[in-house]
Parts: structure tokens; sequence; C-alpha cells
């Protein structure tokens, strides 16, 4: 066996003892929804929980007269079946009523949770977001910051074939991106998606949002997170937008108001740096008029002799 398929298979190995061995983050409590780090994140998981009890107890009523009537009503207890009763107007009406109003008392709160996801207004920060294969593109429209951000160097590297490199030795492999979006706390922040080729989708699961960003179209979402909530949160493009869709990340990092106002001094201020050569470059002087040719003497010809 060569050196590279020996490294192969033992990488291999590695992956599937990975997979089979417990996540360290394993737990009953990954198995419900999180409540996130947003006003709209905890009103969705609040719904969330109120559907999950509402269906837990038709579970509990429904499985357990099907429970009493199995133990209660057996031939074994000389029960016997009532073969007169083919139809039962007033139990279809029951059974018919009772869903529909079970239905239009979750309709209310549901419908409130909807209206408030699609209710943007009173941003205070509008930031355009534009997918691409395979990286975002940032661009805040009122405060003249625009850059990209892809998946960083160190997972770039380590995900390529036959890199030697140990995925499990770098720092949030594949979830970690050269340039994160910027956003303040308690800060309503409106996002504007679309995309530059095919369909991505804009997903942090800590803002308990998601988006399609569709080439042509803008949909737009927004989030606060909450204040004291600071730090990074990360995500993924939630759509199969291509062969590397599994490497287009999206990193959120959360300032403080404060220093989120010096971030934004320290984009300005590197971006006319930038741009200053090109402003303050020297006009470019104008070619130099040709030089004359100096005159030649005249040269004397000589009088010609008459016959």
């Amino acid at each position: 066996m060569t050196h590279t398929a020996r490294q192969n298979v033992l990488r291999l190995l590695a992956g599937a003892a990975a997979l089979l061995a417990p996540a360290a983050h394993a737990g009953w409590g990954d198995l419900n929804m999180t409540q996130g780090v947003t006003g709209i994140s905890k009103q969705i998981y609040d719904l969330h929980m109120t559907i999950f009890w509402v269906c837990t107890w038709i579970a509990i009523a429904v499985f357990g007269v099907m429970i009493y009537s199995l133990i209660s009503f057996r031939r074994s207890r000389g029960a016997v079946a009532d073969t007169k009763m083919l139809h039962s107007t007033k139990a279809e009406i029951i059974w018919t009523v009772i869903p529909i109003l079970i239905l239009a008392v979750l309709a209310v709160p549901a419908a409130r949770t909807l209206i408030a996801i699609e209710d943007t207004r009173g941003t205070e920060l509008t930031i355009k977001v534009t997918g691409y294969q395979w990286k975002w593109q940032f661009q805040y429209l009122d405060d003249g910051i625009d850059y990209f951000s892809m998946l960083d160097a160190k997972s770039n590297e380590a995900r390529q074939l036959q890199s030697g490199i140990d995925p499990t030795t770098v720092d949030h492999y594949l979830l970690n991106a050269d340039h994160p979006l910027v956003v303040p706390e308690d800060t309503k922040i409106r996002l504007l998606l679309t995309s530059q080729d095919v369909i991505h989708a804009w997903w942090v699961p800590a803002f308990g949002m998601k988006k399609d960003a569709i080439p042509g179209l803008i949909n737009e979402m927004w989030f606060k997170v909450n204040k004291g909530s600071t730090g990074i949160y990360r995500g993924q493009c939630a759509e199969l937008c291509g062969r590397d869709h599994g490497f287009m990340p999206i990193i959120v990092r959360v300032l403080s108001k404060a220093d989120y106002a010096t971030w934004v001094k320290q984009q300005q201020d590197a971006a006319r740096v930038a741009a200053a050569p090109a402003d303050a470059a020297p006009a470019i002087n104008p070619a130099p008029a040709a030089t004359p040719a100096p005159a030649q003497a005249a040269v004397a010809l000589p009088t010609p002799k008459r016959g």
C-alpha cells in the first residue's frame, strides 16, 4: 500500500471513529428548539412550545381513551361488539367541531407570530446581503461599507483532498469566515437578500430567522439581538447552491453599540485611506511640444556663368 493510500485509509478510519463516538454536545436538551438570542426567536419558541403541549394533551386524551377501551371492553371480560351502531351524527359533529375549535384557538398566536416575522417597520440599520457561489457580500447602505465574506483559509486548506491536515485540529472547521458580518446589539436590523447566480438561503439558527436569496428578487428579513448577547453566532447557507454548498458559512459578530460605532469608523477610515492614492494621484502632464529642429544655414549656390 502506498503512503498516500495508507494516509487516506487512516483519515477514513478517524472520521468513522468520530462519527461513532458520542458528540460532546449531545443531550436531551438538543432535541428541542432553542430560544435563541433575539426577541423574534423567543416568540417563535413560545409558539412552538404552546403547540407542542396542545398536541401532547391531545395525544394523551386520544391514546388514553383507546387504552381504556382496549382494557375495559375486551372479550375476556365478556364484552360483546355492538353491531347495530352503524352511524352516529352526534359523534361525527363532536369530533369535527373540537378540532376546528383547537385550530381556531391556535391560529391566533400563530398569526401574531407570522405578522411579527414580516414586520420590518422601525429598523435602525439596513444591510444588503448578496449570495454568490460560494460567498456573501455585505453592503451597509447607510454607512458606505462593502466587503465579501467567504470560508476562512484554514478550513479551506483542510478540506482539500490529500491536504494532510486533520480537520479536528481546525477551530470551527467549515464554520468560520474570513470577514464576519458585524452588527450592534439591541438594534433592529433589516437584511435585503438577493443573489447573483443561484438560489441561496441566509440562516443563523440563534436568530430564529431564515430567508431565501433569489436572483432578480429582493427578500427582506429582520432580527434584533438582545442586549447583553454580544459574541459570535454561526450559520450556513441553507439551500443546495452547488457542489461547494457546504463551504459557505455565515458568521455574525455582535458588538455593543459603542464598539460597533468604533468599528464603523475604522472601516470608513480604512476605505478613505485605500481610496486616497487614487484621489491624490498627480494629474498626467501633457506631452511636451515637439522641439523644432534647428534651422540649417543657407548654402550659397555658385552664380552660373554666362557664356
